[in-house]
Formats: C-alpha cells, sequence, structure tokens
C-alpha cells in the first residue's frame, strides 16, 4: 500500500492516497488497497471519524483508464471481467459501510470515479477552486459503482441527470447549493476544516454516532441495491460498444468524439 498513508490520533483517522501524479487516478490495485483499508475499521469500537484525502492539488480524476490492468480487461474471460468490474463497487460499499462518520476532504479536481468515491462517504468538503465532474457518458460509459442512488440521494433526480447523463461540471459554490458538498473551506484550508468536523464527531457519545449513521443510511439506501446491483455488468457492456471505443480515444487523443449508437 505505498500509495496510501494512514495516521490516527485518538478517536480520528486520516487516510491520503497519492498515485505520484496530478491526476492520482484510481488503479485496480489502489482500490483494492482503498477497500482492505475500509475494512481494517469494521473491528475498531474507538473510532469515531474517519478523514479521506486525495493530493493537495487534486482529489482524484478517477478510474485509471491508462492502467495496465484496466487495458487488459476486454481480453479476459468474462467471468474474470465481472469480478474486476466490481472492485469499484466493493470499494465504495467498503467506505460507506464504515460505522464511524467519514469525511471526504477534497482540493481540486474530483472526477468520475473520484466522485463515486466522495459520495459513499458521508461529507464532503472542498475548496473554492474544487471542481466536481462525472465525464463518462461523455465517454460512451455508464457511471457505476453504486453512485446513481447515492448520487441522486444527495441533490435529487434533476440535478443528478444533470450532473450524470448531461456530464455538467459543478463548481465547489455550487456543489456546495445543490447538497453534493457539505462545505466549502478556502484554498488550503480544506483537510483543516475536515478535521473540524471529525473533532466535532470525535466528542459525541461514540455508539450514539454509530446508530444514528446507520438509521439514517438504512432509509436513505433501502432502495439502492435495486437502482444499482447490475451497472459492473451495464459497465461491460457499455466497455464493449464501439462508441466506448471512440470516447476513450477521443479523451486521449484530445478530440471530440464522434459517436455513433454502436
Amino acid at each position: 500500500m505505498s500509495d496510501i498513508t494512514i495516521t490516527r490520533d485518538g478517536r480520528i483517522a486520516t487516510v491520503s492516497f497519492d498515485r505520484g501524479t496530478p491526476a492520482n487516478p484510481l488503479s485496480i490495485g489502489l482500490m483494492r488497497d482503498l477497500t482492505a483499508v475500509a475494512r481494517s475499521f469494521e473491528d475498531d469500537a474507538s473510532l469515531s471519524a474517519v478523514i479521506l484525502t486525495g493530493r493537495a492539488d487534486n482529489f482524484c480524476l478517477g478510474f485509471d483508464l491508462r492502467d495496465a490492468q484496466t487495458q487488459a480487461l476486454p481480453q479476459i474471460p468474462l467471468a474474470e471481467r465481472r469480478l474486476a468490474l466490481q472492485v469499484g463497487a466493493r470499494m465504495c460499499r467498503a467506505w460507506e459501510q464504515i460505522e464511524a462518520l467519514t469525511i471526504a476532504a477534497i482540493d481540486g479536481w474530483c472526477v468520475g470515479g473520484g466522485v463515486a468515491l466522495a459520495v459513499s462517504l458521508d461529507l464532503r468538503i472542498a475548496a473554492p477552486s474544487s471542481t466536481l465532474y462525472v465525464p463518462e457518458v461523455e465517454r460512451g460509459l455508464n457511471m457505476s459503482w453504486g453512485s446513481i442512488p447515492r448520487i441522486t440521494n444527495l441533490i435529487g433526480p434533476a440535478r443528478a441527470k444533470r450532473v450524470i447523463v448531461l456530464a455538467e461540471q459543478v463548481g465547489a459554490t455550487q456543489a456546495e447549493h445543490w447538497g453534493l458538498l457539505d462545505g466549502v473551506a478556502r484554498d488550503g484550508a480544506v483537510r483543516a476544516a475536515a478535521r473540524a468536523k471529525a473533532e466535532k464527531a470525535a466528542g459525541l457519545p461514540p455508539v450514539a454516532l454509530r446508530m444514528c449513521k446507520q438509521g439514517i443510511n438504512a432509509y436513505a439506501n433501502a432502495l439502492a441495491p435495486l437502482a444499482s446491483h447490475s451497472d459492473f455488468d451495464q459497465f461491460a457492456l457499455a466497455h464493449a460498444s464501439e462508441d466506448a471505443a471512440e470516447g476513450i480515444a477521443a479523451f486521449l487523443q484530445k478530440r471530440d468524439p464522434r459517436f455513433s449508437g454502436r
């Protein structure tokens, strides 16, 4: 887990991931490691809050399309590909299931899979210069990892369509107004603002905090598995399409895509 740093201070844990490049993308290996980190908190009764951060310049620019394991997906057997495509969903589910309060501290851009990860946490705090962007449909793909019901819970169906279907880029001020963010701190102070929320949680009765969080999530997410149970299969279907090949190629070549519906 060389890309992940974990620090602990009393009832608060901070997890930072950094791939060493400004894009800070989510490779399959990194997602497996982030899943393991989230699950490592399962038996920690003393924990009240977990802060998740990316890099200081960008939180995360999404799923790593250049990763060797990602590029090999079309060539591996379907049964193995289906398992590989569930890695992101398992990561997000593991972070959602942490019983302590979870807070994403977002600097810079938060894109695609980075948004999917951030909305699986309880709260999100960003800098004024931050932007959230879900470009999957623009790449010929679907938005998966269980993120559609989570985003819809936060901002409602019409705004979710603007974010996911129309791929509108949402600045921090607008994202806070919509409910996609829970706070905007000045540039350079995002992690301190997240820490202040974590300290508030750490000062509360830990069992009551966990029970109330669990109750809220149970109500808000009651139908979420029905909405997203097959989104990884939808991704496999979309990923095999000519439109996905064109969308990804256009992105990598920095040109406008030409979609055909094939």
